[in-house]
């Protein structure tokens, strides 16, 4: 018994160490193509970097539940693999080690990555999805009146543009062209000498000075020019303060998936929620089927010294067909709710099998071990 739980903590070690290396590669790869998208708030709009990495860092949970179970599979593929090239499995067999004896490392290394998953699907990715979407929008839409560039006309909204010739040290603005198309059926053009951009709560305002407004009377076409020494606009998004972000559905928590609040949530979305829903709880599941995928194509089969590509390779193409199926699955379930059983059956069934077929032979020997030990 002791020279199992040695050998379990030997392989297990090996495992654990490979997940976290080459979960951690592909997160910085796969955070380093995406943050390329937000490159330019920094070169163009003078977001700092501190900023920068504060916002790019939230998206590193979603990207390690989504590469969990793919980097499970293929950390007990390549350890297993390289077990067998060195030998050391057909060692273990010859000590008497049963497959249930061997693959019990991977098995262990997929609950770990399964619970891991769970906590990062149920908690850690809405809540870390919730913060980016705010933090972005809170930057698009009332942070970046702030980062106004000399003699570029930059747009707040859709419905307004702003405009300065130039911008001291002090933060003092001079020639400044503000263009408001945010009331109905008014278009204002706003001239100042001077200017300076001040704060308010959460919004933002540009205070000028010695300027004009110059707005077309829809119903008469007459031009009304009003002279001012002083006078204050709002530079928010062009929906007023009450503006409100519409949340997605991966920010939203299992409670408001499963049951949606009509008041908010159209009832056309509910079967996406519902979908959404089942992804989160089926998902982590799928890192202890891909394991046994692994498991079931390294420790079946003959052992050859010339090495054995077809057995690595055909596990690969099953694991890539289980990804294309479950996007299949999901997309099925989106359209049409009564699929939405696929989801499971995609994240276990697979798991199933090759759990069955790599330990039906030690099952099916257990009636006559039994029976040898009683005769003895």
């Amino acid at each position: 018994m002791l020279l199992v739980t040695r050998l379990d903590s030997y392989i297990l070690r090996q495992l654990v160490t490979a997940l976290i290396a080459v979960t951690a590669s592909l997160v910085a790869l796969i955070w380093l193509t995406q943050s390329l998208r937000f490159v330019e708030l920094v070169v163009n709009r003078g977001l700092s970097m501190r900023v920068f990495l504060q916002l790019t860092s939230l998206l590193v949970p979603g990207f390690v539940a989504v590469i969990l179970p793919i980097t499970s599979f293929v950390v007990v593929q390549f350890i297993y693999q390289r077990l067998a090239g060195d030998r050391e499995l057909t060692v273990m067999r010859s000590a008497g080690l049963s497959q249930w004896a061997l693959a019990r490392p991977g098995l262990m290394l997929g609950l770990i990555a399964m619970g891991s998953s769970f906590v990062l699907n149920l908690w850690i990715v809405p809540a870390s999805n919730q913060a980016f979407r705010e933090y972005q929008f809170e930057l698009r839409n009332k942070v970046a009146a702030f980062l106004l560039q000399e003699g570029v006309f930059t747009a707040i909204s859709d419905q307004l543009t702003v405009y300065v010739r130039q911008r001291d040290a002090d933060g003092t603005l001079h020639g400044i062209m503000v263009e408001d198309d945010r009331q109905a059926n008014t278009q204002a053009t706003i001239l100042a000498e001077n200017g300076r951009l001040l704060a308010s709560g959460d919004m933002p305002r540009v205070l000028l000075q010695n300027g004009s407004r110059e707005e077309i009377d829809s119903k008469t076409g007459r031009l009304d020019v009003l002279t001012f020494a002083e006078d204050t606009v709002d530079l928010d998004n062009g929906h007023g303060e009450d503006a409100q972000r519409i949340r997605e559905d991966n920010e939203m928590s299992m409670q408001e998936l499963l049951h949606p609040n009509p008041a908010i949530v159209p009832e056309r979305d509910f079967g996406k929620l519902l979908v959404e829903a089942n992804r989160r709880l089926s998902q982590p599941l799928t890192t202890v089927s891909f394991a046994l995928v692994a498991l079931y194509f390294v420790l079946t089969g003959s052992f050859r010294r010339a090495g054995n590509l077809w057995r690595p390779l055909a596990s690969m193409l099953s694991m890539v067909a289980l990804e294309a199926l479950g996007l299949t699955a999901q997309s099925l379930a989106t359209r049409h709710p009564l699929l939405v059983p696929l989801i499971w059956v995609q994240a276990v069934l697979p798991g199933m099998v090759c759990g069955w077929l790599l330990f039906l032979p030690a099952l099916a020997s257990w009636p006559k071990r039994l029976h040898a030990r009683a005769a003895a």
